[in-house]
Parts: C-alpha cells; structure tokens; sequence
C-alpha cells in the first residue's frame, strides 16, 4: 500500500501515522494482528505479516506498508527480515485468510481511508 498524505495539513504526526497504519493491518485481520514497540509493523504470533516503510519530507509521508498476502516466503530464510536475526514472517494466507492480492490491498486501502477521516 504506498501512500502519499499531507501530515501537515490533516495535523497527523508521525507516529500516530505509523500507529494508523497497523491498525489498518490489525483491522483488516480480524484483530488477531498485534504491534510491537520499537519495531514498526504488524505481528501475529510473533511472525511480521506486515512491515513499514515510510519518509516524510515537508509534512508528507510517502511510501507505506507492505502486506504479505500470498507468497513464497522462502527467501526470508536467507536474511535477517526487518534487520531482526530470527524473526520469522508469515503471510495471510497461512493465518486463514483467503484473498487475492488485489482483494487484500482494496480491503485495506478502504480501512486506512476510515481511519484518516477520524485521525
């Protein structure tokens, strides 16, 4: 889900943007999601199904999150995801969740949007 939103204008700062997105995620999963502190993202049962990514530059934040759908996750085995040795990654498909890609990301484009319209 990339974003481009004037903090600024709406008088969003940045953590409470970054707290909008997870609990987009956390939404979007029924509330089985979870955060964690100091490390951005949304977890569940201790595995990132989802990671942040964002810059702010003049007030706007640009980039956002991504949310592992339906995917190998092999490649993970390979790194250390998020900089974090041993943290292991999971996808929505293996927590029960049965969408397309563009379902999922239609989903929680719609949940942020509620949730911007209340920030």
């Amino acid at each position: 889900l990339y974003t481009l939103i004037d903090l600024a204008r709406r008088g969003i700062k940045v953590k409470q943007f970054v707290a909008l997105l997870e609990q987009a995620v956390i939404d979007l999963l029924d509330g089985r999601g979870e955060r964690r502190p100091g490390a951005p993202g949304v977890y569940v049962d201790g595995a990132k199904v989802a990671a942040l990514g964002i810059r702010v530059s003049r007030g706007c934040a640009f980039h956002g999150l991504a949310l592992n759908v339906d995917m190998d996750l092999a490649p993970f085995a390979a790194i250390d995801p998020c900089g974090m040795p041993g943290l292991r990654v999971t996808q929505t498909r293996d927590l029960g969740f049965d969408w397309s890609v563009q379902a999922a990301g239609a989903q929680l484009a719609t949940r942020l949007g509620e949730l911007l319209e209340h920030a």
